[in-house]
């Protein structure tokens, strides 16, 4: 039980003993979760007919929750006298947490900009180019920021110890190697951070960008600070380092604008006339929604020996609205000829001369056996006897000693 004399002795110095400094260092917290709180109400007030400021208050309440808190500690730390045990040791502690604190909240207070910037320009619209590219920017150079002040937080936090001082101090004399292995050492992470800010900045691709890349078609659906995601159509995501955008040629499909002109390929008999698949394309085209009015032609771009190409070119305001449309114009173009023309759909044309031996299927049995003895009579001349093949043989010639004593006979 404390006695009087204890009591009052802790109250004339609270901070000369461990139970004095743990109820004043209570307190202080108290103090900084009531100060917080009623902050963040003025601050809510103030900034409720500003969406930016809305946002930016929600990301940083909990940094600056910790902030205030670790604050009040250290105060009440850098109050309490040298004479107290574990004092200098709670400092360090307490600094170490403050510079982190520091970091948290600038790391949240970048996010919440690029937050902020992103709501302000939403990608709902019909022509979101400069949407996409503010996204890109705000998403892509808040990421960057981000990794600098955590790499600076990090740097700081360390030399918050003298030890680690003095390593830096003897790594300084020799930065030149130290700065030649850590380069090679981080050359991936340099390199797509450096591959960040240049996207960034010169913006190659931007958010729900069309590209293609090694033949997959897809749209661009996230850019982190070391690679980006594509949507491909068939759901699947490809993954590719930054830097490799820097480096490689690829297509984009909504660089400078959204709008696109997509191809149909047909190919159609020589005699099919073209005016009436021109009139057919306008009535396609007229009513398809996804066609915006801008660009309908209907061309004859090769000729082959069997039949000629129809190229059918149309517009449409994005790339998905357009793979629907040149669907559709395939789709009509060839029920009207199935239904209208189907003479003149491709056709493989060939001529069968009929000789005598092909008209005469019945060949009588004297003729087949007659075919039989005079084969098997016959030296086959096939790879396998090349002696024969090439006219030489080593024994007599059979028919020439049956010509022979047939004439002896005769005489």
């Amino acid at each position: 039980m404390i006695s009087i004399d204890t009591f009052l002795r802790l109250a004339a110095a609270p901070l000369n003993s461990w139970p004095g400094t743990l109820v004043v260092a209570v307190l202080a917290v108290m103090f900084a979760i009531v100060v917080h709180r009623i902050g963040t109400r003025i601050l809510h007030r103030i900034a409720r007919p500003y969406p930016l400021m809305t946002v930016v208050l929600r990301y940083i309440r909990k940094p600056a929750l910790v902030l205030l808190i670790i604050l009040a500690l250290g105060f009440v730390v850098v109050e309490a006298p040298d004479t107290l045990p574990f004092a200098q040791a709670l400092r360090d502690l307490l600094t170490v947490l403050l510079v982190v604190a520091l970091t948290y909240l600038a790391v949240r207070s970048v996010s919440a900009v690029g937050e902020a910037i992103v709501q302000a320009n939403p990608l709902d619209g019909e022509d979101n180019l400069h949407a996409r590219r503010i996204h890109t920017q705000a998403r892509v150079l808040a990421r960057s920021v981000m990794v600098v002040i955590v790499i600076i937080g990090f740097g700081g936090a360390l030399m918050t110890f003298p030890a680690v001082r003095q390593i830096g101090a003897s790594l300084l004399a020799s930065a030149g190697v130290a700065g030649l292995v850590a380069g090679i050492a981080a050359r991936p992470v340099l390199g797509n951070l450096i591959a960040g800010l240049q996207i960034a900045l010169s913006q190659p691709i931007r958010l729900d960008d069309v590209v293609v890349i090694e033949g997959e078609w897809g749209r661009i659906e996230e850019i982190t600070g070391t690679y980006v995601a594509i949507r491909i159509w068939d759901q699947r995501r490809q993954i590719v380092p930054l830097q490799w955008f820097i480096e490689n040629p690829f297509t984009n499909w909504t660089r400078n604008s959204s709008q696109i002109i997509g191809t149909v390929f047909l190919y159609v008999d020589y005699r099919m006339p073209l005016a009436v698949l021109r009139t057919e394309l306008e009535r396609i085209l007229e009513t398809a929604p996804e066609w915006d009015g801008r660009v309908q032609v209907l061309q004859v771009t090769d000729a082959t020996e069997k039949s000629m190409q129809l190229r059918v070119l149309a517009s449409s305001l994005d790339s998905g609205l357009n793979w629907d449309l040149r669907c559709r114009v395939r789709e009509g173009l060839l029920a009207f000829m199935q239904s209208a023309f189907p003479q003149f759909l491709p056709r493989t044309r060939a001529e069968w001369a009929a000789t005598e031996d092909a008209l005469d299927v019945h060949a009588p049995r004297e003729r087949i056996g007659a075919q039989r003895s005079s084969t098997s009579s016959r030296t086959v001349n096939t790879e396998a006897d090349p002696v024969a093949s090439r006219g030489e043989r080593r024994g007599p010639d059979p028919d020439a000693h049956a010509m022979a004593s047939t004439a002896s006979e005769s005489m």
